[in-house]
């Protein structure tokens, strides 16, 4: 029998995660963990760092590894990360919104690292790719606009270009390599997927670019990235099988589905003893 390799979770803030790390290694699966400020977590995460790690039977970081968020880690730790190859993902909405600590998109700059994509919590955020892309464009060129105001020239610093000593600003293809390449790449998926290329899996998406809120079109990355949103995604093929088809799924029944989630929904809040308020203020 084939058995199909995955990743195996290992929250570091959860007691035992020991164990479910050295179960995911003796296994030879990838060990995923979301990294992040609280919890203490960087305490764990250094002395992680410290261990040597990756083989089987031992627990340490290693290049089975792939981190999601890596916010507020130390030096230490982000220069181990960098030296063992190790992937790093970040949620960049939900770091924003659930007190994560700031992205470190700069940092993985300065370490010449590149980073994927993640959507973390699709209940408490749109899980879209667009979302994402935009949400990593935005922060970055933030950080990088402050900076070059930092430094007190209004006159003669013209954007885009950056100033002296700044990282350069994101580019519309660099993103959406984040968010296609990289991710098949940081999953270990990019031998079949993540690009079109002869003898991959055939996964495509065929996007409307007639649509008005990309028209005129006048450049390909920078319409996908800053300016589309679900409504242009025409077609959807995975594997070679067509899922969406100009504009609807196939062999979904959404009205089904919606019921279930929200007989979910409802069973949840009524044993957690929560009162349902559609118009509450959270």
């Amino acid at each position: 029998m084939h058995i199909r390799r995955t990743r195996l979770g290992g929250e570091i803030y959860l007691p035992h995660y020991e164990k479910a790390w050295l179960i995911g290694r003796n296994l030879g699966l990838q060990i995923a963990a979301h990294i992040l400020s609280p919890f203490g977590m960087r305490h764990t995460f250094d002395l992680l760092t410290q261990n040597a790690g990756g083989d089987s039977g031992t627990l340490g970081l290693g290049s089975d590894n792939l981190f999601i968020h890596m916010t507020g880690m130390s030096d230490m730790a982000w220069s181990r990360v960098q030296s063992l190859g190790i992937p790093v993902s970040l949620a960049v909405p939900i770091e924003m919104n659930m007190r994560h600590g700031m992205p470190p998109i700069l940092k993985m700059e300065s370490l010449g690292m590149e980073l994927s994509l993640s959507v973390d919590v699709e209940c408490t955020l749109t899980a879209d790719f667009f979302t994402q892309m935009r949400s990593m464009m935005n922060m970055q060129r933030v950080f990088v606009n402050q900076m070059v105001l930092n430094q007190g020239d209004f006159v003669n610093t013209v954007w885009p270009t950056p100033a002296p000593g700044t990282p350069p600003l994101l580019t519309t293809r660099d993103v959406l390599r984040f968010g296609t390449r990289n991710g098949a790449k940081a999953l270990r998926l990019d031998s079949k997927t993540g690009s079109l290329t002869p003898g991959k899996e055939a996964d495509i998406i065929i996007l409307d670019a007639t649509r008005i809120n990309v028209a005129p079109l006048n450049q390909v990355p920078g319409a996908v990235v800053s300016l589309m949103d679900r409504t242009n995604v025409e077609t959807v093929i995975v594997a070679g099988k067509i899922r969406k088809w100009k504009g609807q799924l196939l062999d979904v029944d959404l009205n089904r589905l919606s019921q279930q989630l929200q007989a979910s929904r409802d069973y949840i809040f009524s044993a957690a003893g929560i009162p349902q308020n559609l118009f509450s203020s959270q």
